[in-house]
Order: structure tokens, then sequence, then C-alpha cells
């Protein structure tokens, strides 16, 4: 069973950035189509990234061009490197693997999820 925990959260100025970390421990990243979400009391969990096996990336349209997702399997971990952070964008923040390694969704379904790391953005 997978184990993931997420890293490098904290408060942050808007328009700066910020580089969170995902690694896992109990089975590897290797060979499954990893995801970046977020989530605040407010609203419903929000697809952010994914990266494929082969380091192909997809991003939602509000993070496009700001934010980068990458991967190190040889590390078993993964990263989601965050440019120009809006006002509007504090939140918990996780990572996610499906439970197949056959899967590559936006929906968060049959997924492990980290504990979240929180950002928070400062005027």
């Amino acid at each position: 069973q997978v184990q993931l925990r997420e890293s490098g959260g904290g408060s942050v100025q808007a328009g700066g950035s910020l580089r969170l970390a995902c690694r896992a421990s109990g089975s590897p990243i290797r060979g499954y189509c990893m995801g970046w979400f977020r989530q605040t009391p407010e609203k419903e969990r929000e697809w952010i990234s994914s990266i494929t096996t082969g380091g192909g990336t997809y991003y939602a349209d509000s993070v496009r061009g700001r934010f980068t997702s990458s991967r190190d399997n040889t590390n078993n971990i993964m990263y989601l490197q965050m440019d120009s952070l809006k006002q509007e964008e504090p939140a918990m923040y996780y990572c996610a693997r499906p439970l197949s390694g056959f899967v590559c969704n936006r929906d968060g379904t049959d997924t492990t999820w980290g504990q979240g790391t929180l950002v928070t953005v400062e005027p």
C-alpha cells in the first residue's frame, strides 16, 4: 500500500513562488499517472495538474503557464512548482496516485491521497 506525504507549503507573498513535493513510500510512483489537487472549506476539491508515467503534463486552465509538474521516479518523488501565486489560491494542496496504473483521470476517484500541505498567500 502506497503512502504519500506532501511538503513545501507555507506562506508566500502574492506573486511569489513555492515548490511542493510529494514523497511516496511503500510502493513506487513509477508506472502511475500522478496528480495534484487543492481544496478549501468553501470550495470543492479542484484538480490542478497531472503528470504521466512518461513525464507528459496536463494543467487546469486556472494554473496553466504558472504551475509546473515534474517527477523523479528514481527517488520516488514528484514536484509542483508554483509561480506567480495569486491571493485567491490559498488552499490545502494534495498529491494523489490512482489505484490503477492504467488510469490518468481528473476527478479524484479511486485514488490514494496524502495528508496535504497548506499554502497561504499574503497580499
